[in-house]
């Protein structure tokens, strides 16, 4: 560093050893002024102390004159080496990052039995859970019904419940048979025939519904290769649900399964049935039950549910030696698992027996004039004895009222302008019972108030055919199911109450 004045000139060098710093003179050096030119610096960094500090934004004072000692005190964390720290992160990243399954393994997982069983359980629960819906605004003051007392008033006796229906199995498909449990009265199963614009699909399905939820897909989907025309819940295995089909076979679905398609089928053969099979029902106590089938040629059979390869027994109906009876509906009274009663395609109506002596046809009863599509004996139970009337309902657009005990209807009911295609008692009140028609209309009709017009009346939206009915066990709910594969329900008001009923409740 040179200076013009007369102050000595003094320059400092770097040693060939950094850690020597010497300092010398121009006139020491023996030499003049020195050009300037380009040299090699070697750098050297001295890092800064780290100065480790904490601090708590809460539960902790903040100190204004902190002690000069604090520092030593607080002992600052010993610094991780590199090598160290990167260790640390590798294996951090090892736990954290989960294996990569391969496609294989994937494909491997999604078709094994405990995966589908999981994600078929879990799946219903949760949509559950989904489709729950609760009026959190409802007040139990009252006020939100003084506004809705006229709409209460008019939906006393019929009002909506439930829609269901299924895009994919039940859209296109007639609804052929409805059948309540009797262990879970929440399910519904639901037979379907053949969807022709779905030629690729199953021919048959059946569908059990939740009633319990407020979800809109099926509980279960099961299915089969002919269409199902009939179906029941078997009544002491509430796993099993029975299906007749129009190829003539039995089939049985369990839930437990996974699979959708029948654990047990019966043979196409001539020991058991080879035409359309429009009947079937499980009669019996816990410990001694059957379940009953008839088929369009007239033949019966009798199974038990844990052997579906051969029928116990099996006979043709036959009246007086004459063709066998295209039966198309059938029916038991309440308590009985010997007598029943059958609608024919002729149109009319015989009583039958499964053993005795006079096992087969037993009586016809004439008055229809069209094809007999419902038949259903009495089933409330009460202080009087009702178990010999029975309801029928027919292409003639009639509903006709029997008993046993003559072969001449009792009364006919000539309300309809349509097929009467289905017809059913309450089983809790002994003079209600209920009709469907092609126009699709259900009707209610109370013996007690009126034989002339309905009790109530109501037209499902659309005007679809509605093709069966069936009551709820408790009698207050009631399901239809019609052409286009919807089921709708309805509850019941007051309307499904015995007077004998009202009258005690007015009472207390």
């Amino acid at each position: 560093l040179g200076n013009s004045s007369s102050s000595v000139s003094q320059t400092l060098h770097w040693d060939t050893d950094p850690s020597v710093l010497q300092l010398h003179s121009d006139s020491d050096l023996g030499r003049g002024p020195v050009k300037l030119g380009m040299a090699k610096i070697t750098q050297v960094d001295f890092p800064p102390r780290e100065i480790v500090t904490y601090t708590k934004e809460t539960q902790t004072p903040v100190m204004t004159q902190p002690k000069e000692d604090e520092d030593d005190v607080v002992a600052p964390k010993p610094l991780v080496e590199p090598e160290e720290e990167k260790t640390l992160k590798k294996e951090e990243e090892e736990e954290a990052a989960p294996h990569e399954l391969t496609e294989e393994e994937k494909q491997q997982i999604l078709h094994s039995e405990e995966f589908l069983s999981f994600f078929d359980h879990s799946t219903r629960i949760v949509e559950r859970a989904l489709s729950e819906q609760i009026n959190i605004f409802f007040d139990y003051s009252g006020r939100d019904l003084e506004d809705k007392e006229g709409e209460i008033q008019a939906g006393a006796k019929l009002s909506l419940n439930r829609q269901f229906f299924d895009e994919r199995w039940s859209k296109h498909r007639v609804v052929s048979c409805l059948d309540w449990s009797s262990q879970y009265p929440e399910l519904l199963v639901a037979s379907y025939n053949n969807n022709e614009d779905a030629p690729h699909e199953p021919d048959g399905v059946a569908l059990v519904w939740n009633m319990k939820y407020k979800k809109t897909t099926p509980e279960y989907v099961f299915h089969c290769q002919s269409a199902v025309m009939s179906a029941t819940f078997a009544k002491f295995h509430p796993n099993l649900v029975v299906g007749g089909t129009y190829s003539g076979q039995i089939v049985l679905w369990d839930n437990r399964s996974n699979k959708r398609t029948p654990v047990q089928r019966t043979p196409l053969s001539a020991a058991a049935h080879t035409h359309p099979v429009y009947c079937v029902n499980v009669v019996g106590t816990q410990n001694a039950h059957n379940l009953i089938s008839i088929s369009t040629d007239g033949k019966i059979c009798s199974w038990s549910l844990d052997m579906l390869s051969q029928p116990q027994d099996s006979m043709e109906l036959v009246h007086k030696q004459s063709k066998a009876v295209a039966v198309t509906c059938m029916s038991f009274p309440i308590g009985d698992v010997n007598n029943f009663v059958v609608g024919s395609e002729e149109g009319s109506v015989y009583t039958a027996c499964r053993h005795g002596s006079k096992a087969g046809i037993s009586e016809m009863f004439e008055g229809h004039q069209g094809p007999i599509t419902g038949i259903n004996c009495h089933a409330a139970v009460g202080p009087v004895d009702f178990s010999h009337l029975f309801v029928t309902s027919s292409f003639d657009w009639t509903v006709k009222l029997w008993t046993t005990k003559n072969n001449k209807p009792l009364y006919s009911f000539e309300d309809n302008s349509d097929y009467v295609y289905d017809v059913m008692w309450s089983p809790t009140h002994p003079a209600l019972f209920a009709c469907v028609d092609g126009m699709g209309r259900l009707d209610l009709w109370n013996l007690n108030s009126d034989t002339e017009v309905p009790t109530a009346s109501i037209t499902v939206e659309g005007n679809p055919a509605l093709n069966r009915v069936r009551w709820t066990h408790s009698g207050r709910e009631i399901a239809v199911g019609d052409s286009e594969g919807q089921i709708v329900i309805y509850d019941v008001g007051e309307v499904c109450i015995p007077c004998i009923v009202q009258s005690t409740l007015q009472n207390t």
